[in-house]
């Protein structure tokens, strides 16, 4: 998941108009409602309806749980994705994952244990 031609990323969620760049290490809790894309380091938690990208390179130490999760980087923690769960080829998550939709590339890394779950109602892809 990388812009091509410095084209902005579109999602079913809208244009992820927010980007944590690769310089930025940010501690805390992360509440957002339009798409977010984490490209630099994360610890401590994410909640929101919304939709994550985390980017290759990107090292995120936190339990998340969001509408739609796309996994590119490094993930430490439990995921809960309400609507899908998206592991790109150079993805790895080291924890637990819930979601209601599963998609997992060639290559990922993952360890840990996964449990599927029913889409929430009303939030349909």
């Amino acid at each position: 998941m990388s812009k091509k031609n410095n084209q902005p990323i579109v999602t079913e969620h809208g244009v992820i108009s927010t980007v944590l760049g690769r310089e930025t290490a940010f501690n805390g809790t992360l509440n957002f409602k339009k798409p977010l894309q984490i490209s630099g380091e994360f610890k401590g938690e994410i909640l929101s309806e919304g939709y994550l990208v985390i980017s290759e390179g990107a090292k995120v130490q936190a339990n998340i749980k969001a509408h739609t999760v796309i996994v590119g980087g490094m993930v430490i923690g439990n995921v809960t994705a309400t609507n899908r769960l998206e592991m790109l080829t150079t993805g790895k998550v080291q924890g637990n994952i819930k979601t209601a939709k599963l998609q997992i590339a060639d290559g990922v890394i993952f360890d840990g244990n996964c449990e599927m779950i029913q889409p929430e109602d009303g939030k349909s892809s």
